[in-house]
């Protein structure tokens, strides 16, 4: 393709080894890995040129693609196609499969990210405060929150905000062991090769895995999969090589700058804390020399220099 009728695609950034944060990018750019499609990638990180205000974009030809559907079948009527090596039956159950993710783990997603207070605020807020250029910075979040509580409160309409919160992790946690057991040990879901559904997977589940979330108990019952862990990994291994290394080497200079800085902290409380063993000892040894009499502390009725006299029981000069 020449540079007038290349793929153009504007995403989210990547962060925590992932090529990008955001589910629907993460489908495009999966779904391209797969399928060998050459992309040229642009990491906007605004969305304002978007009719719904999200991304990715996808520009060819002249012309802008906005939703994750619309840039799949732009791929597949250049014959990018992942599908055509799967039967009928395991078409139908892959959409099966597929209405089970959009119905529960896209609801657990915005839960945990744009309603749980204590996520959003320490980890999902600050990101695209600080990824959003200015002044998109104070718009978009509030209006992904608005987004997230809208869902939930279609889905579960409900004034029991916990009894909410209960039922979209209980249906998220049965649909990933649904997924764990359908994979069982195979490398992909239907074979040896990636298919559409794979890609979906690993875009909805990624995000869930890698974030850094404080309130992680969805994230901690992901990691209790550890075929679907493997599935994560082997795929960012293999596809999003850059990625995947480049955070792994930071995280590891982060945990060996940790551990220096925890040992420089703990070098003086060390020396203090061996000082106190010493004295404690040695009250421990005067104490118990003064309690067994080894050692007494006599009154003398003659004048002496020294008001206070030290006597050392003898046995040999008391024979």
């Amino acid at each position: 393709m020449t540079s007038n009728d290349s793929f153009q695609l504007e995403i989210w950034k990547g962060d925590w080894g992932l090529p990008s944060v955001d589910v629907d990018c993460l489908k495009v750019l999966t779904y391209a890995k797969f399928s060998n499609i050459p992309l040229n990638v642009k990491a906007t990180n605004n969305p304002f040129k978007s009719p719904n205000g999200k991304l990715p974009i996808l520009r060819y030809m002249n012309n802008k693609f906005y939703t994750v559907d619309k840039i799949l079948e732009v791929f597949q009527e250049h014959k990018y196609t992942l599908d055509n090596g799967i039967t009928r039956i395991q078409n139908a159950e892959a959409s099966a499969f597929n209405t089970m993710l959009d119905e529960c783990i896209e609801p657990a997603i915005q839960q945990m990210c744009w309603i749980d207070q204590l996520n959003l605020n320490q980890v999902i807020r600050p990101w695209y405060a600080k990824a959003l250029p200015f002044p998109l910075n104070f718009y978009y979040p509030g209006k992904y929150e608005k987004y997230a509580k809208s869902m939930i409160e279609a889905l579960y309409p409900t004034k029991d905000d916990k009894a909410a919160e209960a039922s979209v992790y209980s249906k998220a946690q049965k649909c990933i062991n649904t997924l764990s057991t359908r994979l069982g040990e195979s490398e992909f879901f239907f074979g040896s090769t990636p298919t559409t559904f794979d890609v979906l997977v690993f875009s909805y589940l990624a995000p869930l895995l890698k974030i850094p979330l404080p309130n992680c108990a969805l994230q901690n019952h992901l990691k209790a999969c550890p075929n679907l862990v493997k599935f994560i990994t082997r795929i960012s291994q293999k596809y999003f090589e850059d990625d995947y290394q480049e955070y792994e080497k930071t995280k590891s200079k982060e945990q060996e700058k940790k551990t220096k800085s925890n040992s420089l902290e703990d070098f003086p409380n060390k020396r203090r804390n061996q000082i106190l063993a010493g004295m404690f000892a040695a009250v421990a040894m005067m104490t118990y020399a003064f309690s067994t009499g080894i050692v007494q502390v006599q009154d003398n009725d003659y004048e002496s220099s020294d008001p206070m006299n030290f006597i050392y029981n003898d046995e040999e000069n008391e024979e």
